[in-house]
C-alpha cells in the first residue's frame, strides 16, 4: 500500500464518519421533532382529560350525595335538633332602639 492509497483511504475513512454523524445528527433532529409533537399532544388530550375528569367528577360527587342522602338524613336531622336546642337555650340581647344620627337642626 503506497503513501496515496494510504491518504485516500483516511480522508474516505474521515468522509465516512462526516455523513453517519449527518446522518445521526438528522435522525436526532427528526425525533426530537416526533418528541415535541407527541409531548404537545400529550400536554392537549391531559388538559382536555383533565377537564372533562373535573366535571364528570362534579356530577358524580352530586349523584353520589342524592343517593347517600336518605342513609345521612337521621344524622342530619339530629344535627338540626342539637343545633335548634343549642341556638334556643343561649340568651339574646334584647334589640336596641334606633336612634336619630341625623344632625340638628339650624
Amino acid at each position: 500500500m503506497t503513501a496515496g492509497e494510504e491518504n485516500e483511504m483516511v480522508e474516505l475513512g474521515l468522509l465516512l464518519l462526516i455523513a453517519f454523524g449527518a446522518f445521526w445528527l438528522f435522525a436526532a433532529l427528526i425525533g426530537g421533532l416526533f418528541k415535541l409533537a407527541f409531548g404537545l399532544f400529550g400536554v392537549l388530550f391531559g388538559a382536555l382529560g383533565a377537564i372533562l375528569g373535573g366535571v364528570l367528577g362534579v356530577f358524580g360527587l352530586g349523584i353520589a350525595a342524592l343517593v347517600l342522602l336518605p342513609l345521612a338524613l337521621p344524622a342530619l336531622g339530629i344535627a338540626g335538633l342539637v343545633w335548634l336546642i343549642a341556638y334556643a337555650s343561649r340568651p339574646h340581647p334584647a334589640p336596641v332602639a334606633a336612634t336619630r344620627t341625623d344632625p340638628a337642626p339650624r
